[in-house]
């Protein structure tokens, strides 16, 4: 129960397949900071409005739903591991689409393509490292995310660098298409031991018709809540960071390294913190943290308190999507891939959704007022973790 404020302390292993995973996760890394640090870029070259340039996060969003939906089905039909390199495959395939496209319509749909089949990636992988690592699952999903951040730093500042350059920013959404290939070469072979991913007898698995309870949907809106206050400083932060200190759209893409690094910084220390914490009160901590880095980045107009404040959301923000994801596998009652299809839903709603209403709130009052939404998806998620009624009520 989310109520206690300690479990037993837990131990995970990290062997090749863990390894194997978390490597998976910063290939997915890339994609998504990449798209994620193009997009400010990407909007001035096509010459639209924030709000249009906000329906690339939505067109993402979309895909994420229509990787919930399939994702148990997939599962099933075709196995975890076929599906994790299919995504990926697909995920690349979509990635190349926005490179190669020059107008509305083909970005948008590279977006949403590669939304779908990286969702359906992130979601397997994470549901297997959860059966994997058993009670140190939330642990595990948090050091995970720590590694992808990492990557993520590294091709945001790689994208700030060749955006300034000759070369352009378009070679930097190459990376994802590189990383695929040197995860296939080097590790094509690994997975998790078929034994851990057997689905239990069944007369031990609960029936697939059974609907979640409240819990699990509430757990599922504070995923929505925490995945769209996280996209909205993916997406905008660098915007308004150009705004506020009058830095190049390139130059304040750096902004989101300063958060990238805070998250990874959060993710690794946050993996200690779960072995030995509940899931909900170590959000509850996280979000209080978010909200003071919001408050210093909102009110800085100077780089340094920008970077500040950036940094010390990424702190609070690194744990958001590992410990809301863990909350609501969590409640699922044992059913992880139907979980992890339903979170992503949950989470492409709030992916897509946030940062649309920030672009609309944007272009009508302005980016800085627009980014008053963060303190009240902050304050819907921690509504959410407080209801501490049962699980499956």
């Amino acid at each position: 129960m989310d109520s206690a404020t300690t479990v037993q302390a837990a131990r995970f292993t990290r062997d090749r397949p863990t390894w194997f995973i978390y490597l998976v996760l910063a290939t997915f890394a890339t994609y998504l900071y990449g798209l994620s640090a193009a997009l400010p870029t990407l909007r001035a070259e096509l010459g639209v409005s924030q709000a249009v340039g906000g329906l690339h996060g939505t067109a993402m969003a979309v895909g994420g739903v229509v990787a919930g939906l399939t994702l148990p089905l997939l599962s099933v039909r075709f196995g975890r591991r076929v599906t994790v390199w299919a995504g990926l495959v697909v995920m690349n395939a979509g990635i190349l689409i926005v490179i190669l496209g020059d107008a509305l319509p083909l970005t948008l749909t590279g977006f949403a393509v590669a939304g779908t089949a990286g969702s359906l990636t992130l979601y397997v992988v994470m549901a297997a490292l959860s059966d994997h690592q058993g009670p140190a699952g939330p642990a595990a999903i948090s050091e995970a995310n720590a590694v992808a951040v990492i990557a993520g730093i590294a091709v945001s500042y790689l994208f700030s660098v060749l955006a300034g350059s000759a070369v352009g920013w378009r070679a930097a959404l190459c990376v994802p298409v590189v990383a695929t290939a040197l995860l296939a070469v080097t590790m094509g072979r690994v997975w998790i031991p078929p034994r851990l991913t057997t689905a239990p007898p069944a007369a031990d698995r609960p029936a697939g018709k059974i609907p979640f309870g409240r819990r699990f949907h509430i757990a599922g809106a504070v995923l929505l809540c925490c995945v769209g206050l996280e996209f909205t400083f993916n997406l905008w932060a660098a915007e308004l960071f150009a705004q506020q200190t009058g830095l190049t759209a390139a130059a304040a893409a750096k902004g989101l390294t300063a958060m990238l690094a805070g998250m990874a910084i959060g993710r690794f220390g946050g993996a200690r913190l779960a072995l030995r914490f509940r899931p909900g009160p170590l959000l509850l901590g996280a979000l209080a943290v978010t909200l003071l880095g919001w408050a210093l980045f909102w009110l800085s107009t100077s780089q340094v308190g920008g970077y500040a404040g950036l940094a010390l959301s990424g702190l609070g923000i690194s744990l958001h999507f590992p410990l809301a994801l863990a909350r609501i596998i969590d409640a699922s009652g044992g059913r992880p891939d139907q979980a992890s299809g339903t979170a992503s839903i949950w989470a492409s709603v709030g992916s897509g959704g946030g940062p649309f209403v920030l672009g609309v709130l944007g272009d009508g009052f302005g980016t800085h007022a627009a980014f008053l939404l963060v303190p009240v998806l902050i304050g819907l998620a921690a509504l959410g973790v407080l209801d501490t009624r049962p699980l499956t009520e």
